[in-house]
């Protein structure tokens, strides 16, 4: 899943005609951080504290780096977010991606449920899920980010739309269901998975959710190999 651009890149430095002039001017100076250590950083700041409760100070000291460093490299705070949702997506939540390749809806929603519960039950990880926490409820300022959470999320559902009414045109899914409303209880559920897990609910309660989930889904259970 991309994530969606809510706002044009702000250049954040001007090329003045002497540094045209000038090869190592044009080049710059070399970084002296690591900018993929840097993005797990920020992203890992976000993901605690949503878009809002994130300072820069907050930032600057996870990423250990100044302000004009970060400006350089990633542009402004908002900038910056779009970027670790970026890295969210391939990182912490790349199991959607795989899941939606899986051969059978049931499966499908096995995996997305599952994934879920690996990734917030982990321990090393922030509580909760960055595209669910990350800026619920945000000042007019920060409006853009949360427009941005907004639409990764509605994509996310809408490729999962598209997987069911596959589904349905294969026979794996019952004709009468529609295939918006089985993504809309999914996403209900792994949304609900992720407060559940900022409030402190253990995996094995979170998974005993995905079992009972999973046991009334109008899908083809895969048969058990014995």
């Amino acid at each position: 899943m991309r994530v969606p651009q809510t706002t044009k890149p702000r250049s954040t430095n001007q090329t003045t005609s002497t540094e045209t002039t000038s090869p190592t001017a044009k080049l710059g100076r070399p970084r002296s951080f690591c900018e993929q250590t840097a993005l797990e950083a920020a992203m890992r700041v976000f993901w605690e504290k949503g878009y809002e409760g994130t300072s820069l100070t907050d930032l600057t000291e996870a990423m250990g780096i100044n302000r004009p460093s970060l400006y350089a490299a990633f542009g402004d705070k908002e900038a910056l977010f779009l970027k670790a949702m970026e890295q969210y997506t391939s990182g912490p939540a790349s199991y959607l991606r795989a899941a939606l390749a899986e051969p059978t809806a049931h499966r499908v929603i096995e995996a997305l449920l599952r994934g879920s519960v690996h990734q917030l039950g982990d321990p090393q990880n922030p509580r909760g899920c960055l595209f669910v926490q990350g800026g619920l409820a945000c000042g007019t300022a920060a409006e853009p980010a949360k427009q941005a959470l907004v639409a990764w999320r509605k994509q996310g559902e809408a490729e999962m739309v598209k997987r069911f009414k596959r589904a349905r045109a294969e026979g794996d899914l019952p004709a009468e269901l529609d295939p918006h409303d089985l993504a809309r209880y999914v996403a209900t559920v792994r949304n609900g998975l992720s407060i559940q897990a900022a409030n402190g609910a253990t995996k094995a309660e979170m998974t005993r959710v995905v079992e009972l989930t999973l046991s009334s889904l109008p899908t083809q259970r895969p048969s058990k190999t014995r």
